[in-house]
């Protein structure tokens, strides 16, 4: 043990200095979307996210919106764990089979009025899969979509900007 905190002294620190990251693009587009919700949610925007049969790549770029680069909390946008207390149902993958009914069970038990994002290539049009034996294909077959995200998969600034949009929209 004396040897390791020897070394640890004698070589001191190894690692580069912390900058903090800030992006300008991000802070004004988080303004904005911090507006909209405001104004039009109280405060509070309720996302309930379900993986449709997706390969998880959209779900990595969601789970980005939370780490701390972005903290989609900031501008008043969470995720929730039950469709009842959602505003927005994201769905990314192709809709498969033995997801379908949960799909629907999940968009029927969130209140009106409600919004649906198909994100993802996937999500979109059923990408490289399309309509099989397995998969029903887009979203938008299964369920009304108000909003189409494209990208394998899109970047958690995409989808802000494409959340920014749709507020826009639906004034």
């Amino acid at each position: 043990m004396i040897d390791l905190l020897k070394k640890i002294a004698v070589t001191g620190m190894v690692t580069e200095p912390y900058k903090a990251a800030y992006d300008e693009e991000l802070a004004t587009l988080g303004i904005e979307i911090k507006r909209r919700v405001d104004k039009h949610f109280a405060g509070s925007l309720a996302i309930r996210q379900v993986d449709a049969g997706s390969c998880n790549g959209c779900e990595l770029e969601i789970h980005a919106l939370n780490n701390p680069f972005y903290d989609v909390e900031r501008f008043g946008i969470h995720f929730v764990a039950s469709p009842r207390h959602a505003d927005v149902l994201l769905v990314t993958g192709v809709v498969s089979r033995h997801m379908q009914t949960a799909l629907l069970r999940t968009y029927a038990s969130m209140p009106n009025p409600k919004w649906v994002i198909a994100m993802g290539d996937c999500a979109s049009c059923g990408g490289e899969f399309g309509t099989s034996y397995a998969s029903c294909g887009a979203v938008s077959d299964v369920i009304a979509v108000d909003m189409t995200v494209s990208g394998c998969p899109p970047t958690p600034l995409v989808l802000l900007k494409s959340l920014l949009t749709l507020m826009e929209k639906e004034k």
